[in-house]
């Protein structure tokens, strides 16, 4: 992981630079996708491992015309700052009119919040990127599913990641992440190539030493320069991914 988040934080401190520069362009994240900025605030983002604001109208149905692209934005920052490749800034004119000016120290600790319940419900990041294989056999005799993963399993074909299903399925990469995590730690889908998955074996408590956070920033949250994090646009994200979920 020490390879991982050194490339966090990176991409994190980049659009830290950036925001502090007030720099208008696009920071590309090698082949996986882009920030666009305007004078230092992140407008829009895209991913190729994330749905884009089209994916997600259907599955919305509620009154706020701006929650498809800002669910959108946030599926694809989470791959974007947890990206390998190497952030390389492009200034020009802003693409668009921004309709949100987004932080990156709000992008940073919404990321932070996905992974801590990402790996709460499954503690492998495997199960995110590679295709959905629901096992041949069910060991449990009674399984309570919801009903996006109830969808996923209907829907798997052994090809799609839990991200190219959510697109199919209307919803926020997001939610197919964290469904298929849950469907992992329920012995439901495989887990590792060829193999069905068993449940993670007891370990001793961690070292009083914590690892530090995945993004290479520091804990209590990014550099005192960046701009404060948004949090009522947090509030109002979050309860538009339960509404979803």
């Amino acid at each position: 992981m020490a390879g991982e988040a050194s490339a966090g934080d990176r991409v994190a401190r980049t659009l830290g630079t950036l925001e502090r520069d007030r720099a208008t362009g696009v920071l590309r994240v090698g082949g996986d996708g882009a920030f666009h900025l305007d004078r230092g605030a992140v407008t829009h983002a895209e991913s190729r491992h994330a749905p884009g604001p089209g994916d997600l109208t259907g599955a919305l149905g509620g009154p706020d015309p701006e929650l498809p692209a800002l669910l959108a934005l946030f599926d694809a920052a989470y791959f974007l700052l947890g990206s390998g490749a190497e952030p390389v800034f492009a200034g020009g004119p802003a693409a668009r009119r921004p309709a949100r000016r987004i932080t990156a120290a709000t992008l940073v600790h919404e990321r932070r919040r996905r992974r801590t319940l990402l790996d709460a419900a499954w503690p492998d990041d495997g199960t995110d990127t590679a295709p959905v294989v629901p096992v041949r056999r069910v060991r449990r005799q009674r399984v309570i599913l919801t009903g996006l993963q109830a969808e996923i399993l209907l829907n798997a074909d052994g090809r799609r990641t839990p991200a190219e299903l959510a697109r199919d399925l209307g919803r926020t990469a997001f939610a197919g992440l964290l469904a298929v995590r849950g469907l992992a730690a329920a012995a439901l889908v495989r887990t590792a190539a060829g193999r069905d998955p068993s449940p993670p074996p007891q370990t001793a408590p961690p070292p009083e030493t914590a690892a530090p956070p995945e993004d290479g920033l520091p804990e209590d949250g990014p550099p005192a320069e960046w701009a404060p994090a948004d949090h009522d646009l947090l509030a109002r994200l979050r309860a538009a991914l339960v509404e979803l979920g």
